[in-house]
């Protein structure tokens, strides 16, 4: 807690965890985090080597946050804050979430125990970002993608009615009719993927 305990430091840490954003795409995903905190959290962050900045070259020629292979590793130690969290009776299940938030939730709440009977690549496009779960041996790394691809697809224009989908387990079609979420490709793979997630019981 001495290196990373500051507030808004583990967020930050956790919008990084599945590649490298420019300073206005972490204001974006943190819009309660002031252009000064964030400032300030990045250069202790870097200082204790969590992450690191790198320069993209022309025509991008902008300015990127990268973890540090020692940041990377932070990922279980969110994983488990995330699953103790999720037990308390006081956590909200519908709070709004960023969209590397949510791919890392179902990297935390996956069911260990059944996700090695599917291999599966799954496309996910959340408020316009684009991700690739690839599911094999039981282990679900995440990518970001240029487009939409995979076996299977889910889109939406905002967290909450994947939320829904996933934890809440609300059917495919009352999802689809309310036009909250898109589906695409093989129904029974999608339901079968679903089943894989889950919030564990309450202890608080």
């Amino acid at each position: 807690m001495e290196l990373v305990g500051e507030r808004w430091s583990m967020l930050i840490l956790r919008e990084l965890m599945l590649g490298g954003r420019r300073f206005s795409d972490l204001r974006a995903s943190l819009p309660s985090l002031s252009a000064k905190v964030l400032t300030e959290r990045l250069a202790s962050l870097e200082a204790v080597g969590a992450l690191t900045r790198r320069k993209l070259p022309p025509p991008a020629a902008s300015q990127v946050y990268e973890l540090t292979e020692w940041g990377y590793a932070a990922e279980p130690a969110m994983q488990a804050l995330g699953r103790w969290a999720a037990r308390s009776s006081a956590h909200n299940p519908q709070l709004p979430l960023s969209p590397v938030s949510f791919m890392l939730s179902l990297r935390t709440m996956i069911d260990p125990a059944a996700a090695p009977a599917l291999d599966l690549d799954v496309g996910f496009t959340l408020a316009g970002e684009s991700f690739l779960a690839a599911l094999k041996d039981g282990a679900m790394p995440v990518r970001r993608t240029e487009r939409p691809e995979g076996t299977i697809r889910f889109e939406a224009d905002v967290a909450l009615p994947l939320l829904r989908l996933f934890y809440g387990k609300q059917p495919l079609d009352e999802a689809e009719r309310a036009g909250a979420v898109r589906i695409t490709g093989d129904r029974d793979l999608a339901h079968r993927f679903i089943a894989l997630f889950a919030l564990p019981p309450k202890l608080a």
